[in-house]
């Protein structure tokens, strides 16, 4: 028989408006898993294209028996997934209409995946079939966050509300692109800081495709687990260095700007992507035993931060600005000249930056003993062109860190702004 002393927050009777109760020694209350709202850290990070991290979520300091009690909001101003904090356990997976299928039935996908998506992001089984995965568990922070390929308004006769924004990627030097596994008609994002919950979450969405979608292709990633440090910093990345310290911030003035369609959009953008944002997301596998080999200088010089604490090689502590300037004793630039974090400064972009929120990966060990492992890099930013494009194509021309990373996949995806309640996602492009 089952633990009874364990909650039971996934039943469809729970009410997703019930308040936080307090925990208990033994265990915590149905009332507190359903009703927590977790709290929406953002990534701080520096704005760069190739590597980076963000900030643990704000949750991390929080007993590691209260992970489940974490709740993200389905309905809102904008899709969740993008300005909350890292999660612990990631899938992306991209799918491509099955032959036939248009307009009507992607418009029914996306009603099926709101409302799925609802569910789960509540603490809920889902409708139809509940696989009981995650059954015992709370929310744990669930995210699921939908958009569209270049490729999906052609299929569905949508060409003239296809965003100029989503123009495909030019081609960079540095790609080794597998085409099987980049693009797609539709993108699905899913974070959540319990492993089972997170694959619950992937099974229902592919379950609820049907004979409407196939999946192209899908990725798994993680990042560090909250609670994990003794409180909340900078996450390291798979090759030991702190990285993530400058993100965009949503205290800064332009950072709706800068991440987010407007209400009112401009620029050739179209109605229905009013508070939307662009994803691009690339697999970038980094040859970790060549990186290893070097010395912690030389990992410090390619990268231009400490790699004690991510700090600035010019000197202070990781928020310190960092001083492009300043020399040694010999007159070399204590900064290199090519070093990553000099590359991917605003400042050195005509204010080109984008918010990072990625997982790291690892997909096994190859047959010579070397590690499929890297980032699956997802960056958000209102113009893809403004955002991304002119970084990669600085770091393409002389990123010291080039050599020791290599892009193998590449998509770009419009992510429409949040559905209201009782909307689904994309139900402006699909039904205006």
């Amino acid at each position: 028989m089952p633990d009874q002393s364990l909650p039971k927050a996934r039943t469809p009777e729970a009410s997703p408006g019930e308040s936080e109760a307090a925990a208990t020694h033994e265990g915590i209350s149905r009332r507190r898993l359903l009703g927590t709202a977790g709290a929406t850290g953002l990534v701080l990070g520096t704005a760069g294209a190739a590597v980076g991290y963000a900030a643990a979520p704000s949750e991390a300091a929080a007993p590691l028996t209260s992970l489940g009690t974490g709740r993200k909001m389905f309905h809102g101003k904008h899709q969740p997934g993008i300005t909350d904090g890292l999660q612990a356990r990631g899938h992306l997976v991209a799918f491509d209409l099955a032959a036939g299928a248009g307009r009507k039935e992607a418009a029914a996908l996306l009603r099926r995946w709101s409302e799925t998506a609802r569910r789960l992001m509540a603490g809920e089984p889902s409708a139809h079939g509940d696989t009981d995965v995650a059954r015992d568990a709370g929310p744990s922070s669930l995210t699921i966050t939908f958009g569209f390929g270049h490729s999906f308004f052609a299929r569905t006769g949508l060409e003239k509300q296809r965003p100029a924004a989503l123009d495909p990627l030019p081609e960079f030097s540095s790609d080794h692109l597998d085409k099987n596994r980049s693009n797609g008609d539709l993108w699905v994002q899913i974070g959540a800081n319990d492993a089972l919950v997170a694959f619950h979450a992937l099974r229902a969405i592919q379950k609820d495709a049907g004979r409407a979608a196939r999946v192209r292709w899908q990725m798994n990633g993680f990042n560090r687990s909250p609670g994990a440090t003794s409180h909340p910093m900078t996450a390291r990345n798979l090759m030991g260095q702190i990285d993530g310290t400058r993100n965009p911030k949503p205290s800064e003035p332009d950072f709706d700007r800068r991440v987010f369609v407007p209400e009112k959009p401009e620029n050739g953008q179209p109605a229905w992507m009013a508070n939307g944002s662009y994803a691009v997301v690339r697999r970038i596998r980094m040859l970790l035993d060549d990186w290893e080999q070097l010395s912690v200088k030389a990992q410090e010089d390619v990268i231009g931060r400490r790699k004690s604490d991510g700090a600035a090689l010019s000197g202070g502590t990781e928020t310190t600005a960092m001083d492009l300037e300043k020399t040694d004793a010999k007159g070399n630039l204590v900064v290199p000249i090519n070093a990553h974090a000099r590359i991917t400064r605003p400042d050195q972009n005509g204010g080109a930056a984008m918010l990072r929120r990625p997982f790291s990966f690892h997909d096994g060990i190859d047959a010579d003993g070397v590690p499929d492992a890297g980032l699956l890099f997802i960056c958000w930013q209102a113009d893809p062109l403004r955002g991304f494009v002119p970084v990669q194509r600085k770091l393409d021309r002389g990123d010291a860190l080039s050599q020791f990373i290599r892009h193998e996949s590449s998509g770009l995806f419009a992510v429409p702004g949040g559905a209201a309640e009782g909307e689904y996602v994309g139900q402006k492009l699909l039904e205006g």
